[in-house]
Formats: C-alpha cells, sequence, structure tokens
C-alpha cells in the first residue's frame, strides 16, 4: 500500500506562511491536499499529477498557495502565504495513480497535521 506522511503544521498570525510537506512511499502517483475545519465538510486544496505536469487548486486558496514536488525525495509541498484564520484546519494529503483531480477519488490518506492561524 502507499504510506503517506505529513508534516510542517503549526501556529502562525495571520499573513503568515507555511509549508506543508507529505512524503509517498511510492512514485507515480497524484497527491491531494485536503482539509477539514471543525463542524464543516472535507475540502479540496490542491493537487499535483504524478509526474507534476499538472497542477489545479481550489478557488479560495488561488495566488496564496503553491504546490510542487522534489521526486528524488518523494515529497510532494504545498507551500501557503498569506494565511488567513479561515485557512484553519486539518490538512491530509492524498494518494490517487498517476492523475490530480480534486474532484476524483484518492484512494490512501495520511493522518493529518493542523494549521492553526490566529492572532
Amino acid at each position: 500500500q502507499v504510506q503517506l506522511v505529513e508534516s510542517g503544521g503549526g501556529s502562525v498570525q495571520p499573513g503568515g506562511s507555511l509549508r506543508l510537506s507529505c512524503a509517498v512511499s511510492m512514485d507515480y502517483y497524484g497527491i491531494g491536499w485536503f482539509r477539514q475545519a471543525p463542524g464543516k465538510e472535507r475540502e479540496g486544496v490542491s493537487c499535483i499529477s504524478g509526474s507534476g505536469g499538472s497542477t489545479k487548486y481550489a478557488d479560495s486558496v488561488k495566488g496564496r498557495f503553491s504546490i510542487s514536488r522534489d521526486d528524488a525525495k518523494k515529497t510532494v509541498y504545498l507551500h501557503m502565504n498569506s494565511l488567513k484564520p479561515e485557512d484553519t484546519a486539518v490538512y491530509y494529503c492524498a494518494a490517487r495513480w498517476l492523475y490530480c483531480d480534486l474532484d476524483g477519488d484518492f484512494d490512501w490518506w495520511g493522518q493529518g497535521t493542523q494549521v492553526t492561524v490566529s492572532s
């Protein structure tokens, strides 16, 4: 099975930045970042294809977040800038074969990492 481990979460002030990392055990998987705040449904944030050639972003994070991957390290990053209180959530890394689609099914999930944005 594909194994995923998230890291990089923490607490920051509004306007601050964080970089989340997702270490994946196997190559050629599309990786998505999702988030879920208390009392709210899970939301797709961003994803990147297995080749790294295709990326997608939720409208709520366009221009602020950036996804990338380092194939040598088998790691996908989510760079989060200009963070807002509404970005507060548990962020999950997920994987599916090759393709990136925030509306599609992801087969494997990590345990999540907490991101808190507050004054």
